[in-house]
């Protein structure tokens, strides 16, 4: 096992005007599950290809542990890549696709059969190692590429969108195998995903990209309650925060004729054109008349609560508004509820920087 540390790793495409990843700096600690998450085109697949030698490095370094791996081939690394296929060869058994590098490697056979078996016990693959990929479900078939990587015994894992192939239910179940796989292993793992729910259930840390540039590397817990900037706090949360437009008015934040109640530190840094941010499970219900006005469009109920998707009218404006609401709470298409929230629930950004001024 061993960590892993970009010194400010450029790609830059031949032909384009702007590099894919200008030059990234991240330490990732040895037997970390690091999660690299981010919209399509952000640069983590590319920043994970780098890593794993299929990418050239244009400037900059990439080490694992001490080593400087950056001009070193894939096959030097000691790194085992999981795709978002599963590229299993079909005419070979389960057994023979675990043990394919290893037999490539000429590993002795008693050997090769022990680490397979090791590895199936692990995956619980044991009764199916004499079936043909064919014969597998789509779950099945990711945890044989997932064993090809085990018996490897690599120093860290790569897995480019492992999970993306699978249906929901299959998907939730097969984050959390890799998720306790993982910690059980010891092994440093980074992972690229878009979805920021697979990001946040996975991964010691996350990485969130834009424009192949790091935007946050925090904890998944730091990253919800206290993004840097409104991207941050934009992309992180399923739903996502509500970003409301507002005035900065001596220490208050203004939404239409509301006054938003905003922490002391916030206050005194708001100037001009603010954005608000409110996750929707912090707003609360309120008389009529007491809080913001929002005009019910949808109600999603989801059992337990609903999420209640409604607009809210800023300066003439109609703004999005998501809330969460308790299974006693009746609300209903069309109808005008009144919310408000906490001080400490409050996230303020400069709406022209996008950086954050609440503590």
């Amino acid at each position: 096992m061993a960590s892993v540390t970009f010194k400010k790793a450029q790609r830059w495409y031949p032909g384009t005007d702007t590099p894919a990843v200008p030059g990234i700096d991240l330490e990732i600690k040895d037997g970390e599950f690091m999660v690299l998450v981010g919209p399509s085109g952000c640069g983590k697949s590319t920043t994970l290809r780098m890593l794993a030698g299929l990418e050239e490095v244009t400037n900059g370094q990439i080490l694992i542990g001490d080593r400087d791996v950056t001009n070193m081939p894939p096959k030097d690394r000691d790194i085992a890549m999981v795709f978002q296929n599963y590229a299993l060869y079909p005419h070979m058994s389960v057994a023979e696709n675990m043990a394919f590098s290893l037999k490539m490697a000429k590993v002795d056979k008693a050997e090769q059969k022990r680490r397979v078996d090791e590895a199936a016990r692990i995956l619980g693959l044991t009764e199916y190692l004499d079936r043909k990929p064919k014969a597998l479900s789509g779950g099945q078939r990711q945890r044989v590429a997932m064993g090809r990587a085990i018996v490897r015994q690599p120093q860290v894992f790569c897995m480019d969108e492992p999970l993306s192939n699978l249906d929901a239910k299959m998907r939730v179940q097969t984050r959390t195998d890799i998720a306790k796989l993982q910690a059980d292993l010891g092994v440093t793992t980074v992972y690229v995903t878009h979805d920021q729910v697979e990001a946040m259930t996975m991964g010691d840390r996350v990485a969130v990209m834009n424009k192949g540039e790091l935007q946050q590397v925090d904890t998944p817990l730091n990253l919800y309650s206290r993004p840097v900037n409104l991207f941050v706090a934009g992309f992180i949360g399923s739903p996502q925060m509500n970003l409301i437009e507002a005035k900065a008015d001596n220490g208050t934040a203004k939404i239409g004729s509301y006054n938003v109640p905003v922490d002391p530190a916030a206050s005194k840094k708001m100037q001009g054109n603010i954005t608000v941010g409110v996750r929707p499970e912090a707003w609360r219900l309120v008389g009529a008349g007491e809080g913001l006005p929002v005009q019910v469009t949808v109600v999603e109920e989801l059992g337990s609560d609903s999420f209640v998707y409604g607009s809210c009218d800023v300066e003439g404006t109609p703004s999005s508004i998501i809330v969460r609401v308790g299974r006693s709470e009746k609300v209903g298409k069309g109808d005008i509820i009144y919310v408000t929230t906490d001080p400490s629930d409050i996230h303020v950004f400069d709406t022209e920087s996008g950086l954050r001024l609440s503590e």
